[in-house]
């Protein structure tokens, strides 16, 4: 699987490739109604402080350098992923 696709995005991106998407009948409604969501969405975000070893903030910027995604915004990801229960971590 490509890491830059979650499995919904993977299933879009075949039905796209397939010819099977269709055309929403309220195409200009849903896209605004999208555009709200992404707005309160990106509204909500809270700036937080936390203290990582210069080692571990190291290989998270080599990390983000490897996959083309900003350190806070793969940390974002990592943080988004376990609260959703996509990973899981050893403690």
């Amino acid at each position: 699987m490509n890491n830059k696709y979650d499995n919904e995005e993977m299933e879009i991106l075949e039905n796209y490739n397939n010819n099977k998407l269709i055309q929403s009948k309220t195409k200009t409604a849903d896209i605004m109604k999208a555009k709200e969501i992404a707005n309160n969405t990106i509204n909500k975000s809270k700036h937080i402080s936390i203290r990582l070893s210069e080692k571990d903030l190291t290989k998270l910027k080599a990390k983000s350098l490897e996959s083309g995604v900003a350190y806070q915004t793969l940390i974002g990801i990592l943080i988004r992923q376990y609260t959703e229960n996509k990973i899981k971590i050893e403690l």
